[in-house]
């Protein structure tokens, strides 16, 4: 259960910082290809993702979304050659694998 936990925390904190909206952050989208409100997609992604993961019923859904986000983030990172992001990404997928494999 603490992995699910954390893993909804990881996320609803990733997508609260996406859906805020930096400028950084928002360059950081635009430079990978992006439009510039779509970190605010990602964030609301994010947000529901870590929602679907505490509740049981929707649980499985919510562990497919935030697989299907961390794809999407890592082969944006990949693409553009941008290696440093990749150890968040890693912390996530590794939280993720944790939390599927107790649930």
């Amino acid at each position: 259960m603490i992995f699910i936990r954390l893993l909804a925390a990881a996320f609803a904190s990733a997508g609260l910082f996406n859906a805020i909206a930096t400028s950084t952050n928002r360059s950081n989208f635009v430079r990978w290809g992006y439009p510039a409100w779509w970190c605010r997609v990602t964030g609301g992604l994010e947000v529901s993702a870590a929602i679907l993961v505490v509740i049981p019923a929707t649980r499985t859904a919510g562990l497919v979304l935030c697989a299907v986000i961390l794809a999407a983030a890592a082969l944006t990172v990949l693409r553009h050659r941008d290696f440093s992001h990749l150890a968040p990404i890693g912390c996530f997928a590794a939280l993720l694998v944790m939390a599927s494999w107790m649930s």
